[in-house]
């Protein structure tokens, strides 16, 4: 899965590889092997990258309900949407037909304009 994920993360956010591996060890680490983890025990970063994650469609939410001393109780659990994982790692790179004048450098742009 972490493979999977490292080159999701890569494709969804176009990062460098060392980035998404980073970011895959840090999601990894707090699901903690589990297949779903309770929002309560997440912190408010994690929350907050949980959330970007959810936003690209890479982590899903699920909520509970239930009464407790008469009071309606709501728990929220995190989840890997496993598909869409699968299908991000697999996508294939988008082609920026520009991406080649970024490739030139910034001199070569200043020194051909002096030329007209």
């Amino acid at each position: 899965m972490k493979h999977l994920l490292v080159k999701a993360l890569k494709n969804k956010f176009e990062m460098a590889k060392e980035d998404a591996v980073e970011l895959a060890k840090t999601v990894e680490k707090i699901f903690d092997g589990q297949e779903e983890v309770e929002d309560m025990n997440i912190d408010k970063y994690a929350r907050s990258l949980f959330y970007e994650l959810q936003r690209q469609k890479l982590l899903k939410q699920r909520r509970e309900e239930f009464k407790e001393k008469g009071k309606i109780i709501r728990k929220y659990y995190w989840s890997f949407n496993n598909d869409i994982i699968r299908e991000a790692a697999y996508e294939k790179a988008k082609k920026d037909p520009y991406l080649i004048y970024k490739k030139i450098p910034k001199e070569a742009w200043i020194s051909r304009s002096y030329c007209n």
